[in-house]
């Protein structure tokens, strides 16, 4: 199975000057816990979530007014392409520790995403114990550790 079978292919974007409170609106209308930031010519630069507003900027009493969602992303992001093997995608989200994998074309620009709630929905497709190794590999619930 590929990417392009189980990854989302309606992903909002922001830019890095955006202010964490248009991010935050953002997540909630369209019910998601991340968004790619992506540069003027819509390349992936990094991704921010909903722990990153809150451990980053409101724990930090920053205003989430004025503070740009390039203080408190991700940068270095993990990404895919929509042909690339499921089992090659999800063993970056495993071997990474994420929950969420941003798609991209040949020129880095983000065409969709693929999370754990896709694996879940595709879990027939994909095999439900590969699945269930996934999740645990990335949840690393065997060492007690806990992921984003």
């Amino acid at each position: 199975m590929k990417v392009k079978d189980c990854m989302c292919n309606d992903v909002a974007c922001v830019k890095p000057d955006c202010n964490l409170n248009q991010v935050a609106k953002l997540m909630s209308e369209k019910h998601v816990g991340c968004i790619p930031v992506c540069d003027d010519n819509n390349c992936i630069c990094g991704i921010v979530t909903d722990r990153d507003i809150l451990l980053r900027a409101v724990a930090c009493e920053k205003d989430t007014k004025t503070c740009q969602v390039s203080d408190v992303m991700t940068c270095n992001v993990c990404t895919c392409t929509e042909d690339e093997e499921m089992t090659n995608a999800e063993s970056k989200m495993a071997q990474n520790q994420i929950r969420r994998l941003p798609v991209c074309d040949q020129n880095n620009k983000v065409i969709g995403i693929l999370t754990l709630g896709d694996l879940a929905q595709n879990d027939r497709e994909i095999g439900k114990q590969q699945v269930y190794t996934t999740i645990e590999e990335i949840c690393n619930c065997n060492s007690g550790k806990h992921a984003e």
